[in-house]
């Protein structure tokens, strides 16, 4: 087994991949707000974006165990804003030094750690020989189930011997609820509609 980078995934691997990366992020959809499993054409334009690489996991046979992507081209990531990097990190950024990890997919079988680990240590390497940053986002619910910060970090402090991991930002989502009042509407409490 072996990683191999593209810059462009089609044909037949496109396929395997995309379901691969649909297993993977399905359940998420039903346990965070904030939807991380991609539409299939926004699946494709990952997939056929050259600033995007493609890291996959794949074994003697050929099949993909597991995908991620990495970039420090940050205007190919949607819903992150790059000038919020060039501020903090204005040297790291003018050089291409900072690097985004959109997702690691992995299938959910007894190798699954194993082409984590693996997708992992590649990015580690590719960032490590600029001396670059790696940022990643995930959910509470992946941080809270699966401990991914502290995963992550072990992992680079194991490939490092020396990581300094800091949370950037968060996002609350918030709900009001407004239970029913017996038997009164806006109107009997003497609101107005506008």
């Amino acid at each position: 087994m072996a990683v191999k980078v593209a810059e462009v995934v089609d044909g037949e691997f496109r396929e395997t991949a995309w379901t691969l990366y649909s297993a993977a992020f399905a359940e998420l959809n039903a346990l965070a707000v904030q939807r991380h499993l991609m539409y299939r054409h926004e699946f494709d334009g990952v997939m056929d974006d050259p600033r995007v690489s493609k890291y996959l996991y794949v074994d003697d046979d050929g099949t993909i165990r597991g995908l991620s992507t990495y970039t420090n081209d940050l205007d190919a990531v949607p819903l992150i804003s790059p000038p919020y990097f060039e501020r903090r990190w204005p040297q790291h950024y003018a050089e291409r030094r900072i690097w985004y990890c959109g997702f690691v997919a992995t299938q959910a079988d007894a190798r699954a750690a194993t082409a984590f680990g693996e997708l992992v240590t590649a990015m580690y390497h590719t960032a490590a020989a600029q001396g670059a940053l790696i940022a990643l986002d995930f959910c509470t619910r992946t941080d809270e189930v699966r401990r991914m910060s502290r995963v992550v970090r072990l992992m680079l402090h194991r490939l490092s011997g020396d990581v300094h991991a800091q949370r950037i930002d968060e996002q609350q989502y918030w709900l009001y609820e407004f239970p029913a009042i017996a038997g009164s509407t806006a109107r009997d409490r003497g609101v107005s509609a506008c």
